[in-house]
């Protein structure tokens, strides 16, 4: 018998998904009768434990019988189980600073640590996540900011909807201006994007005709990232070169900040990758972009006026186009900024309930019984040491 224990989320805010919904757990027990799912006593996921104890699943309050246990955001130090199987976004890959006490304490522990932003396919594709519900909802806060900064149209806030097909339901009869938004990125969070383009009405354009034309309706365009970046040399573009050596490229983006309103941006970045504009630009008298939705949410990063988190209550503030400096949202001569790092919060009950499902079609069965490459090759840590494809964290797990 093993047990699979959901762990209470312990980061603050806390946050309200879950890996698995109570249904899920309850055809994991029926298929893997030598399975048992048990579940921390949690005051916050978007299921209650009422739910969970319908679908069989037992309630807890200490989880040191677990064999293996599954949270979303990074565990606190403190609440870290020696020995035990973990599964959960550890942002440590990147040798996070904020994160390395928590990378050392994993290897003092004697953990195993299974990073879902790991686990992916042989071509590197990304197995599992929340970026589409990501893509959905900032999309739909960014066109929400545009709305109260114009006064052209209202949107209701996301989290207020019990589901993503009540939030498809508050778009009927919205009119969109004729406005120009440019949509960054390929991945899950693009689609999530272009999902609320389709919904709303928007209509995709040619990058030709967006950059040559106005349109009497409101539109947008698709940058993927051959459309992002070019060789500094021989202005070519190729995937894999570009990520291994992101240093020898350059931003295209600038070409677009004279024809959009909007930047929907869901385009991976990490250090060393061109941001799509300078920081100095949105001074000049050619920056017409009005508002700026920048859902990977990175600060200094891809987007290069994020100036941190907002809340989900709160998730726009004012970028002073002068001074560069944070201000209140929706004042002149500033554009506005959407960055919030757990969108999907906005639509768990959703998000969870897709995120289990690949959980279990790619993961779970393999976990069971012994392991698979996929799941090797998303182990950062076996049994308190650092695996081979992440020796390069020694010195950020060891090291002052």
């Amino acid at each position: 018998m093993k047990t699979i224990g959901l762990i209470r989320e312990g980061k603050i805010p806390a946050d309200n998904r879950v890996a698995l919904t109570p249904v899920q757990c309850k055809w994991l027990m029926k298929h893997y009768p030598e399975l048992k799912i048990v579940a921390q006593r949690s005051p916050n996921r978007c299921f209650t434990e009422n739910e969970y104890k319908r679908a069989g699943v037992d309630i807890v309050e200490g989880i040191s019988n677990c064999d293996i246990l599954l949270g979303i955001k990074e565990v606190p130090v403190q609440d870290l189980v020696p020995q035990k199987i973990y599964l959960f976004f550890s942002h440590t890959k990147k040798k996070q600073p904020h994160n390395q006490h928590l990378m050392r304490a994993i290897v003092q522990k004697g953990i195993t640590l299974i990073d879902y932003e790991c686990l992916e396919h042989e071509d590197g594709q990304r197995i599992i996540g929340f970026g589409f519900f990501a893509g959905v909802v900032g999309a739909h806060n960014g066109m929400m900011a545009y709305g109260n900064r114009t006064g052209t149209f209202h949107l209701e806030r996301v989290y207020q909807q019990k589901s993503f097909q009540e939030l498809i339901h508050t778009y009927f009869g919205l009119k969109i201006p004729n406005v120009k938004i440019a949509v960054t990125g390929s991945g899950r969070v693009a689609h999530g994007i272009l999902e609320i383009m389709n919904l709303m009405g928007i209509i995709e354009v040619e990058k030709d005709e967006y950059l040559d034309r106005e349109f009497s309706y409101p539109v947008y365009v698709q940058l993927k990232g051959s459309d992002l970046y070019q060789h500094t040399k021989d202005g070519s573009y190729n995937r894999e070169h570009f990520h291994l050596f992101p240093e020898q490229y350059s931003s295209l983006f600038p070409i677009y900040t004279a024809q959009t309103d909007i930047l929907m941006n869901g385009v991976y970045w990490e250090p060393g990758i061109p941001q799509l504009f300078q920081m100095e630009a949105v001074s000049k008298p050619g920056f017409r972009i009005q508002v700026i939705a920048d859902i990977t949410d990175d600060k200094n990063g891809s987007v290069p006026i994020n100036l941190g988190d907002q809340s989900i209550e709160d998730p726009v503030y004012g970028v002073d186009r002068l001074t560069l400096t944070k201000t209140a949202p929706y004042l002149t001569g500033s554009i506005d900024l959407m960055a919030v790092g757990n969108l999907p919060n906005e639509l768990p009950r959703d998000a969870s309930r897709y995120f289990g499902e690949q959980l279990i079609k790619h993961v779970l069965p393999d976990l069971l019984v012994g392991g698979s490459p996929i799941i090797e090759r998303a182990t950062i840590v076996q049994n308190g040491k650092l695996t081979g494809g992440y020796a390069y964290l020694e010195d950020y797990a060891f090291g002052n």
